[in-house]
Order: structure tokens, then C-alpha cells, then sequence
């Protein structure tokens, strides 16, 4: 049996913090992305609104999945780079 640890430190990691919120953060685009992709598709019926906010969706899952996976720093990056990418589509071809 080993010793319990006595660094001190309590509670998680400023790493696996740094999961956590990564995850919640794409757990909350993708409902905030199936809230609006119901509400688009009520709207108007279009196969790229399908698309748009699908693919929003798979990179939600990715970015959870990178983020479980310890690959935090990218999992923003491609966060931040389909939202915009996302936002940019929504604008300028739905529109």
C-alpha cells in the first residue's frame, strides 16, 4: 500500500480544470447549436442549414473528445474555429 499524498494539494489539476471547462464549454455550443438548427430548420427547410449546423455539432463532439484525450489547447482552437466558421456560413450563405 502506499502513502497518502502529502504535496497538499487538493482537488483537480489545473489541467484536468482546464478539461473540464473545454468540455463544458462544447457541451453548451452543442445545445446552443441544436437549439438553433431546430429553430432554422422550422423557419425554412434547406440542406445547408443541415450541413452548417451539423458539422457545428460533429466538431462539438470532437473538441469533447480531444479534451477527454488531454489535447485541450487544440480542442480551443478548433472550438473558436468552427464557431467562427459557423457564425461566418450562417451570415453570409443562409442569409
Amino acid at each position: 500500500m502506499s502513502a497518502p499524498d502529502q504535496t497538499g494539494t487538493h482537488g483537480p489539476t489545473p489541467a484536468a480544470r482546464a478539461r473540464r471547462a473545454r468540455i463544458a464549454a462544447a457541451g453548451l455550443l452543442m445545445a446552443v447549436a441544436a437549439v438553433v438548427l431546430a429553430l432554422r430548420l422550422a423557419s425554412r427547410s434547406s440542406v445547408l442549414v443541415v450541413g452548417v449546423y451539423g458539422l457545428l455539432l460533429i466538431l462539438c463532439g470532437v473538441v469533447i473528445e480531444l479534451s477527454r484525450r488531454g489535447r485541450t489547447r487544440l480542442g480551443t482552437w478548433l472550438l473558436a474555429a468552427g464557431l467562427a466558421a459557423a457564425l461566418v456560413m450562417d451570415g453570409v450563405v443562409l442569409s
